[in-house]
């Protein structure tokens, strides 16, 4: 199945209990029309490390994990090169699951943006 996350470049580099790592390329389909990183791509690539980061939580419970409520806040620009989020768990109940996100820009390690997900924990149908 083909997913946003290969449309736009999204590659899991890591994924624990404590913590999910991924990365996405700034280019043509994460940009907006001024050439910069679009803010929507950014929250893509958050909720995607934090709804991983749920589902690898809960794959053994028969529970599935899906977006809940997500904010961002668009901290610097950058138009090209590697971005990678990191998302660390903040809450993990029994019915949602709250992640913290840190998206940076690869190469200099600059703060791109802060994210929260919340993630809901709903029964596999």
């Amino acid at each position: 199945m083909e997913t946003i996350m290969e449309a736009i470049g999204i590659e899991l580099t890591e994924i624990s209990k404590d913590r999910v790592v991924a990365t996405m390329p700034v280019h043509g389909p994460t940009r907006q029309p001024y050439g910069l990183l679009h803010g929507g791509a950014s929250v893509v690539l958050a909720e995607t490390v934090a709804s991983y980061g749920s589902m690898n939580l809960v794959k053994d419970e028969g529970k599935i994990a899906v977006g809940l409520e997500i904010n961002a806040n668009h901290i610097r620009s950058i138009r090209d090169g590697m971005v990678k989020a990191v998302a660390t768990p903040l809450h993990t109940g029994k019915s949602t699951h709250v992640w913290d996100i840190k998206i940076t820009d690869e190469k200099t390690g600059a703060l791109i943006c802060v994210s929260r997900c919340t993630v809901a924990i709903i029964d596999k149908k």
